[in-house]
């Protein structure tokens, strides 16, 4: 299969900007869709286009993927990389499709994700950081095994991340993602790594912390 193969249903809320708006792109998590995380759009900065993917796997009975996961296998083999790379140039050819299709700056894309969707979001942004400003990665973790060969010789001083985990978090362990912070460090770059008491999800604090962020990296 080839990206080509693939296609990405989408949801769509206009900026307040004429031109040169800044992108948020959701990337939601496994066995949810589109809706999910759109469903706070409304509650980010109205200068931002925010557009919210669909994976491409569906799945039954509902829900979608980004990629398969046995959750049997230990860390290193707990996902499908193949399918995971396949679905990471996916969303880059997306995000190019909709950088002529949409008034969007090029230079201001966000990527925000949950779980699996942050897990691409990370092997996204650091295969081609010359494309991604920011990362706002919630209750997930970095795969170097989905990243681009190489990616340690890149450029990623314009790129900032901002992680944040549940510390009771029952699907993806929080041990996981305090390996995030070190690993971003070391490649340079600006990373808020937060945790919050709850499971695998978002609280209000975490939200509001997470806007907070967001509205700083003007």
């Amino acid at each position: 299969m080839t990206t080509k193969d693939l296609s990405l249903t989408h949801l769509v809320r206009p900026s307040s900007l004429p031109e040169n708006a800044p992108l948020i792109l959701m990337l939601h998590g496994y066995g949810s869709d589109e809706k999910d995380l759109f469903s706070f759009a409304n509650e980010l900065p109205e200068e931002y286009i925010v557009i919210s993917l669909k994976a491409p796997h569906a799945m039954q009975p509902s829900g979608n993927a980004w990629y398969a996961i046995n959750f049997d296998a230990q860390k290193g083999k707990f996902s499908d990389i193949e399918q995971a790379i396949l679905s990471r140039e996916l969303v880059k050819t997306f995000l190019e499709e909709a950088i002529e299709a949409y008034p969007i700056d090029k230079n201001k894309v966000s990527l925000l994700g949950f779980s699996q969707g942050t897990i691409l979001s990370f092997a996204l942004a650091l295969s081609y950081p010359e494309v991604i400003k920011n990362v706002i990665g919630l209750s997930g973790y970095v795969d170097t095994n989905m990243i681009e060969a190489g990616y340690e010789s890149k450029d990623f001083s314009h790129l900032k991340v901002y992680n944040s985990h549940g510390s009771v978090d029952q699907v993806i362990p929080v041990e996981w993602a305090r390996q995030n912070k070190p690993l971003l460090e070391k490649l340079n770059i600006d990373t808020v790594y937060e945790e919050y008491p709850v499971g695998h999800g978002i609280n209000p604090q975490n939200f509001q912390s997470l806007k907070n962020w967001l509205k700083a990296q003007h």
